[in-house]
């Protein structure tokens, strides 16, 4: 059991999950807003030996250098590499700290949104639509780049209305392939595909200057992930184009000042934060503070 655990912003707990967070730890504080700082965190923390946090804020060196009692921190936000976590996870391991993350809690609604968003674009509901007729998704060229979960997930819903799904990865899988998906170099569907969707954990850029020139005109780019997939000098150059973009968030679009770009439909609301998304993201915290409490 911790001494004491301290939520160093808003976490995103149904309330019963937070109840149960006072079976874990003598203490529990719970702060609901985000800090502004690295020694903000700091006086947060304190003399704890239990974190958590959510993506919103960074947990790096100095602060857990400053913060000796730190044991436990607990990731209520996806964890997929140390590369792309805001905690600092490799001193955090030399320090002896035991850090935790989670993963698939919010892929379905983001799932519905590249379904509604698509539909709508190619229909013309509430905008012009994307060809002169509208146009079904049945055999639509769909690439999906980055075929994990929610990008599985995607390629699933997708290939249900009928589209031809493509996929780039890191190797071929065998799964994507007894679907009917085709696994292709990057530059290949990018050339092919009508519409890409890059589902890529954070801060991974795999679009440059000379993908956006593989990809050319008359495309429709989805960027799922919580970073943008692309250098944005080449992103806005092909803008510029006569293709469309899509995101959920300012976080994955990169910039505030392509917002109003006429080529840009940026919902600016993080579409997996469901109510169920809530309920899998406070269950799968709970276990991982059971699993380390023995």
């Amino acid at each position: 059991m911790f001494q004491k655990l301290v939520a160093i912003e808003p976490v995103s707990l149904v309330s019963s999950a937070e109840k149960t967070l006072y079976s874990f730890a003598g203490q529990v504080v719970m702060y609901t807003d985000i800090p502004a700082n690295d020694d903000e965190i700091i006086a947060r923390i304190g003399d704890a030996d239990a974190v958590l946090l959510s993506y919103t804020s960074r947990i790096n060196r100095y602060v857990l250098e400053c913060c000796p009692n730190v044991k436990y921190i607990g990731m209520c936000c996806s964890l997929y590499s140390p590369e792309s976590a805001n905690v600092d996870i490799r001193y955090a391991n030399e320090r002896g700290i035991t850090v935790t993350g989670i993963r698939d809690y919010g892929d379905e609604g983001v799932v519905e949104y590249v379904v509604s968003e698509l539909v709508r674009c190619l229909h013309g509901f509430g905008q012009e639509s994307w060809e002169e007729l509208p146009r079904e998704i049945t055999g639509l060229k769909v690439g999906i780049v980055g075929l994990g979960k929610s990008g599985g997930m995607i390629a699933d819903a997708l290939k249900f209305f009928g589209a031809d799904i493509s996929y780039y990865a890191r190797s071929e899988k065998e799964a994507a392939t007894a679907k009917g998906y085709c696994f292709l170099p990057l530059e290949k569907l990018l050339a092919e595909s009508e519409v890409i969707c890059c589902c890529l954990n954070k801060n991974t850029v795999l679009l440059h200057e000379e993908e956006f020139r593989q990809m050319g005109n008359r495309k429709i780019l989805f960027n799922t992930g919580l970073s943008p997939a692309w250098d944005e000098a080449a992103f806005t150059e092909w803008l510029e184009g006569d293709n469309l973009c899509f995101c959920d968030t300012i976080g994955a679009l990169g910039s505030e000042q392509l917002l109003n770009h006429p080529h840009v439909r940026c919902m600016q609301v993080s579409t997996g934060r469901t109510r169920q998304a809530f309920d899998r993201l406070s269950a799968k915290v709970l276990a991982n503070l059971s699993e380390y409490n023995g």
